[in-house]
Parts: structure tokens; C-alpha cells; sequence
């Protein structure tokens, strides 16, 4: 196969570093200073382990249960396969302190069953192939199985094919076959691939995908593996519902990254990576992401997020091996670092090759498009939480600002921007009210809540009512001193021409494209880390602008766009940013020079 064309050094630096570039660190981790909801329901814990009790109230890290989970692997299972093979499967660090530990000790009290229950009912791994993810799931499904508890528990395990699923019930086997307490206490049937303790009348079995014949379970664990090759939601929807009656049930899916950017897997990546960012969104959802950054501000991110860890990418160079053990925590031991170094030789020169080598080891989502703003950076630039839309007029009255439209179709929603030369952010939003049920589906009801509180303008019918937009902009244009409006020339010539008999506003026409969005865009991540904006917390721009994805060439990434999602397939919606980079857009060009009379009196 030929070589890519694109220029490159001759050797990789994976060849070229010396291996002992950066020297590792142990990890330490406080697991009393993880983030945890602030909760003092429930009076002292008394959880007791081999003589250490838990002294802690209210949502806390129980560290005697932890204790428990990390001593049945180390005294009850092997290693199924690979080097440490019938070895006692004594957990690696990253696996103890940063999977099992925060997973099964962190607790809360459960108002309905009147005890602490563990707090994470989800748990979603994500990290690259090889790194001996099927073992660790297999150690959970026999715990979950045979040391939690539980009785009558049913196990489930499933992946796109029961070939696949049967990845994670084998190591299964074979841990029970050597351990003698496992052995002696649980049945395999091999037939139907099932494991039974009789002891407490629980089983462990593989389930197809077909979510049409997986209802009626009531799961107190269910594991599916490769989340990135389920087709939809059916199953994970199916058995989530059937898990409520269950004291401590436990979801747990595990996935490397997916090529596929409109898909199950990549919302359902998209969304761990946004509990890892901000965990108050899920406070039940556990969450293990390590993926290489493939872009300067997600290295930034990632720095942000884990101050200080030696084991951060150190760039976003992916032949770099200083980068490989982020996305790789079992480089080292489970994973051989030759092996790498072989991947990423004949990646180095084959694009089919570095696809795979980006998707598989550095567990980068193989795709143009990317998510954008980092939701941090956002919060840090509320300067104030506005408690109503007039609460902003009130401050902004009379000053210039530059505006941006983004004006979607009939059917959907209108966004109209205001940026002020202090940073200020304000937005208008229209809406049919027919959209509100289908987009009240994908934000928990918050959508109606939006419109309710005044953040959107909800116009009777299915359709949008042009004359509210123009009567909208009218009274903005007599409130503030707009200098331009820059618009999408998808819009529409009789908008504009409306705009313009209605207002005399100056109207800049613009459009979506690399060479118009590449500046703004540019511009808007800049003020962001210098936190020179203030959206004043307004939720419908918060939900925009975490939808937000962007897009570049592969031959130039430092041009980007704002791509829009698939309005059919997901009720993603991003029309207050385009407006707000049109604004932007109107500010590098600059405010006009100040009018003589601004400072001084006509002369007669």
C-alpha cells in the first residue's frame, strides 16, 4: 500500500525516546476527597471488615466495603489467562483506586430501604483495547454473583453477539475452575452457558441483544461489553428498567471508542465523558474515560481535570510514547510496550493502519467531528447567574452591542445573539410550540421549564411566527445600540429585507463555511480560557453549548467549523452558538469610530 502523502519525520518518536523519558509515579488517591453529593441523611455508617469499622455518615467512601470487593479478588480469583495466569488476581493500582474502590465503596443512605446502599447504580469504563478489561468484568460478575449478598441475584452479561459476550463468561469458567471455594460452591452449565450458586439461588447467564426477548428479568447485574457495537438502545433501555427492585443493582457497560459519530455508543460515550467532567450531572453514575486528546484544548481539558497526574499526556502527537499510557493504564503490565511500539511503526505510514492504532490503542474516536466547548471553561465565564432573562436587560440597556442570526427552519428553532464589548452574552429563542414535547423527551422536561421561565419564546402552532421574531428584534434595537447583525445567508433575502424596512439595521450576510467560522470560533475558545465572557448561567445556552460539536479537515485542523446535529436522529440543538459566532464575528470587524456628537454639541 502506498504511503500517505502527507509530509512526516522518517521515525516515529515511539522509536527514537528514550524509554525512561518520564519516570512513573505511585498512585495516590484520596478516595474521602472525591467529589460525592452533600447528603447527612443516615446516622453512622458501622459497616465492619476483619475489625475495621466505618465510622462515617451521610454520602461517604466506606472504605471496610471497598476493603471487601479488593480481598475477593486477591484471595478467591486467578488471573484467567496472559502472563500472571493462575496467579491470585491482585488488583493493579489503577484497577484498586480508580475502578473497584470508588465503584463499590462510595455510599449513601437510601431513604426507601432505611440503610446505606452503594450510590453508583451505573458504571461506564471506556478505555482502549488490551488492557484486561474482560478479566476485571469477570471478577465483578462473580462478586456481584456470589460476595454481595444478594439472594436470587440474576447476573446478565451481553454483547452485540453471544460469541462476543461469551468473552467475558469464559474467564468466568475458568477463574471458578481454580479457585477451590468457587469451584466447590458453584455450578456450570455449559449448555446454556450458566453459572449457579445454590447457596443463595443466584445465576449468571450470557443473553442475546435482542431486546425483545430480555423482558421480564429483574437483573442485579447486568455487564455489556463493546457498547459501541449495540445498534440502538433497546437492550440497555430493557434490562436498565427491570433493575428497580433490586437493594444495590449494578449497569455496567465497558467500550472502546466508536468510529461512528450519529450512533448509541457515541451518545452513550459523549455522556460518561460528560459525567467525568462534571459528576453533580449524574451523582449515580460512575465513570472511567481514558482517552489520548486529539486537539490542544482537549490536553487542556485533561489538565484541568487531573492537575498533577504523571501519567497525562504530555501532547497530542500520537507516535509520541510519553502519550500512550492515559488512554493505556495496563501499559506495562497486561499490555506490552513492544507491542505498541510495533502498532504504531506500520501506522506511521498507512492511514488504514493509524485508524485503527487511533481507535483501538489510543482510544480516539476516529472522526472529523469532536465535541467542542469544554463545559468547565463555560461555567468559569457565568460571572453571574441571572434569576430571569430581564434581570440581563436591566444591566445592558443602552449599550452597543453586535448581534448574530441564525434563523432554522419553520419547524424547529431561531436564535438571535447580543455580544457586548464587556463580554456579555444574551440570547433570544424562538420555537413552534409543537417542539416542545419532542424536545422536552431529550432535556428531562427542562425544555417547557426553559420556555416557562421566559429563556424561550414558544409561537402558537407547528410552524414559527416570523412576526414575533421581527417585533422581537425591534424592541431590541430600541433597547440596546446594535452596531450590525451578521446572518446566516441561509436565512432567507425576505427576513433580511424585513430586518432591515423594520429597523434600518445594517445587515452583514455570512455563512457556516471553514474560511467565515475558522476566526470566530478561534476568537470564542481564546476569550473562554481568559474568561472574558458572561452568559450569566442562561440554561438554554448552556445546553447548546454543551451540544456543540466541531469539525476539520483532515489536511488542516486548525480550521474548524460548527457542524449541526442530525435534528431526525437527536434532539441536539446548537442554534444559539452559530449566532453567537456570528456576533463575534461582528466584533473582530470592530465598532465604528465615535460620532463627534457623541462627545461634543452641534455648533451653530
Amino acid at each position: 500500500m502506498a504511503a500517505r502523502t502527507t509530509a512526516r519525520p522518517s521515525r516515529s518518536k515511539a522509536t527514537t525516546r528514550p524509554p525512561s523519558r518520564r519516570r512513573a509515579r505511585p498512585l495516590r488517591i484520596d478516595h474521602t476527597k472525591r467529589w460525592r453529593p452533600r447528603s447527612r441523611k443516615g446516622g453512622r455508617c458501622g459497616y465492619t471488615l476483619d475489625g475495621k469499622t466505618c465510622e462515617r455518615s451521610g454520602a461517604h467512601y466506606c472504605e471496610p466495603r471497598a476493603d471487601r470487593v479488593v480481598a475477593f479478588f486477591a484471595e478467591l480469583l486467578v488471573h484467567p489467562t496472559g502472563p500472571f495466569a493462575n496467579q491470585a488476581f491482585v488488583l493493579a493500582p489503577w484497577q484498586e483506586h480508580e475502578i473497584i474502590r470508588p465503584l463499590f465503596g462510595e455510599v449513601h443512605w437510601s431513604d426507601q430501604w432505611g440503610r446505606y446502599v452503594r450510590r453508583y447504580t451505573r458504571g461506564t469504563i471506556v478505555m482502549a483495547r488490551k488492557n484486561g478489561k474482560s478479566a476485571l468484568l469477570s471478577g465483578i460478575a462473580l462478586y456481584m454473583l456470589c460476595g454481595d449478598n444478594e439472594q436470587s441475584a440474576e447476573v446478565y452479561g451481553a454483547a452485540a453477539t453471544t460469541k462476543q459476550a461469551g468473552k467475558v463468561f469464559e474467564p468466568c469458567v475458568r477463574m471458578q475452575k481454580r479457585s477451590p471455594l468457587l469451584a466447590a460452591r458453584l455450578t456450570h452449565i455449559k449448555n446454556v452457558r450458566r453459572l449457579i450458586d445454590e447457596q443463595t439461588d443466584s445465576f449468571y447467564e450470557i443473553i442475546t441483544a435482542d431486546a425483545d426477548n430480555e423482558l421480564g428479568h429483574n437483573p442485579h447485574a447486568f455487564i455489556l461489553d463493546e457498547v459501541l457495537s449495540q445498534p440502538d438502545d433497546s437492550l440497555w433501555t430493557a434490562m436498565r428498567t427491570a433493575a428497580g427492585a433490586r437493594l444495590q443493582a449494578l449497569m455496567l457497560a465497558i467500550t472502546t471508542e466508536t468510529s461512528d459519530q450519529v450512533s448509541f455508543g457515541a451518545e452513550f460515550i459523549d455522556d460518561a465523558d460528560r459525567v467525568m467532567e462534571q459528576p453533580s450531572r449524574a451523582p449515580h453514575h460512575f465513570v472511567f474515560v481514558r482517552k489520548a486528546p486529539r486537539t490542544q484544548d482537549e490536553l487542556d481539558r485533561l489538565h484541568r481535570l487531573f492537575p498533577g497526574r504523571p501519567d497525562l499526556p504530555v501532547s497530542i502527537d500520537p507516535w509520541d510514547e510519553a502519550n500512550w499510557a492515559w488512554p493505556n493504564p495496563a501499559l506495562g503490565t497486561f499490555l506490552g510496550l513492544q507491542s505498541l511500539r510495533e502498532e504504531a511503526e506500520e501506522a506511521h505510514t498507512n492511514y488504514k493502519k493509524e485508524n485503527g492504532f487511533r481507535q483501538f490503542r489510543l482510544n480516539q474516536r476516529v472522526s472529523q467531528v469532536s465535541r467542542w466547548i469544554p463545559m468547565d471553561l463555560w461555567d468559569m465565564n457565568a460571572r453571574e447567574i441571572a434569576p430571569h432573562p430581564g434581570w440581563i436587560t436591566a444591566r445592558l440597556e443602552g449599550q452597543r452591542c453586535f448581534a448574530g442570526l441564525d434563523l432554522s427552519s419553520k419547524l424547529d428553532l431561531t436564535a438571535w445573539s447580543l455580544l457586548f464589548p464587556d463580554g456579555s452574552m444574551v440570547w433570544r429563542f424562538w420555537a413552534p410550540e409543537s417542539t416542545a414535547d419532542i424536545l422536552d423527551e431529550h432535556t428531562d422536561g427542562k425544555f417547557s421549564e426553559w420556555a416557562a421561565d421566559g429563556w424561550i419564546t414558544l409561537t402558537d402552532g407547528d410552524t414559527i411566527d416570523y412576526d414575533t421574531i421581527y417585533a422581537d428584534v425591534e424592541t431590541d434595537h430600541e433597547l440596546y445600540r446594535i452596531v450590525d447583525v451578521t446572518y446566516d445567508k441561509w436565512c432567507g433575502e425576505p427576513v433580511r429585507q424585513e430586518i432591515v424596512k423594520r429597523t434600518r439595521l445594517k445587515m452583514v450576510e455570512s455563512d457556516t463555511t471553514y474560511s467565515r467560522m475558522t476566526p470566530p470560533m478561534a476568537e470564542f475558545m481564546r476569550g473562554l480560557k481568559a474568561k472574558e465572557y458572561a452568559h450569566y448561567g442562561n440554561p438554554v445556552a448552556w445546553w447548546m453549548a454543551d451540544n456543540l460539536e466541531c469539525k476539520s479537515p483532515r489536511d488542516d485542523p486548525d480550521r474548524i467549523r460548527p457542524v449541526k446535529p442530525d435534528r431526525g436522529k437527536t434532539g441536539k440543538r446548537i442554534d444559539g452558538m452559530p449566532s453567537m459566532l456570528f456576533a463575534i464575528d461582528g466584533g473582530m470587524r470592530g465598532l465604528p469610530p465615535p460620532s463627534i456628537y457623541e462627545s461634543r454639541g452641534m455648533a451653530l
